[in-house]
């Protein structure tokens, strides 16, 4: 009979049966996961990708159109256009949140008095959705009736949503306000798993605040910092809402993105094809762009201390 418990350095300790395998639990686990990943993004993605390759306008059934249809989209200079805008805000979005989001997750993660509930009026914008923080923002900017009518010495005639240069603006603030306090909260968490005993030993060795932080904390934010931009890269390439209710892709097409420009030809031109293609192209892109982000960081080769079950 196999014993169940043996002394080792003068404590007892369990052992397992003999005969049973510590492993990975089976592929039945996996099952209802797999399940619903096929049913709600594998299929519809499949779907999108035969519509691209058609024409329908909604009604009726679809037409193969082959590559027709991408072909028309892609010499519609708006569409080129788009593709440009959705880069642009995806990087000023990465320059300016990344440094926000860092300090203040490292801030949020440190003994201050009051860190809290300060903390907690930081990330209320995070309990609101796109819509209601665009309709907000919306109504706070309306140059008839907002701030900018009352504050004209600082913004001029006050309409920030005349000119591409305040849209984009625009944008890009109100996308900071919204989502900063979104990866604050991850590099708040992994600042409290950086080991302490590293601050504590450049103390020691006299290294203040400032070249802790350089030395210490933003190299072990690394692979925090990589996850953090992928979801901004991806989350500004599809952005869709903010731009539907703040700018409606406007003034003209200054601030048309590909996901605007997608909503535009399916929903409004009742040109469902080309709207699909628009869709595959940007899944295709964020997820290329999110690959290349993994492999050139070294991302994909990080080392985990512990597997789980």
């Amino acid at each position: 009979m196999v014993s169940l418990t043996a002394t080792v350095t003068g404590k007892r300790q369990t052992q397992r049966p003999a005969g049973r395998s510590i492993g990975r639990p089976g592929l039945a686990w996996a099952l209802p996961a797999t399940i619903f990943f096929a049913l709600f993004a594998v299929v519809p993605l499949v779907l999108v990708a035969v519509l691209s390759f058609t024409t329908w306008s909604g009604l009726g059934s679809p037409e193969y159109a082959g590559f027709d249809t991408w072909a028309r989209v892609f010499q519609d200079p708006v569409m080129i256009k788009s593709l440009w805008l959705s880069v642009l805000l995806t990087v000023l979005g990465v320059v300016v949140q990344t440094p926000l989001s860092i300090l203040l997750g490292v801030w949020a993660a440190g003994p201050q008095r009051n860190r809290a509930v300060l903390s907690a009026i930081f990330f209320v914008p995070l309990l609101l959705s796109a819509t209601a923080v665009s309709v907000l923002w919306r109504a706070l900017l309306d140059p008839n009736f907002g701030v900018p009518s009352q504050a004209r010495w600082l913004f001029g005639d006050g309409n920030l949503f005349g000119t591409q240069t305040a849209a984009i603006g625009v944008l890009v603030f109100v996308s900071t306000w919204q989502f900063t306090p979104f990866h604050a909260l991850i590099y708040q968490g992994a600042t409290r798993a950086i080991p302490q005993v590293l601050y504590q030993a450049a103390q020691i060795d006299g290294a203040g605040t400032v070249r802790q932080f350089f030395h210490i904390t933003l190299p072990q934010l690394r692979n925090s910092i990589i996850t953090s931009m992928i979801l901004m890269i991806v989350g500004g390439l599809t952005t869709f809402d903010t731009v539907l209710i703040l700018t409606q892709g406007g003034p003209g097409t200054d601030t048309t993105i590909s996901a605007y420009y997608m909503y535009d030809k399916a929903f409004k031109g009742f040109d469902f094809g080309a709207g699909a293609a628009v869709a595959l192209m940007l899944v295709v892109v964020a997820t290329v762009i999110s690959l290349v982000v993994v492999r050139v960081s070294g991302y994909d080769k990080m080392a985990g201390t512990k597997e789980g079950l």
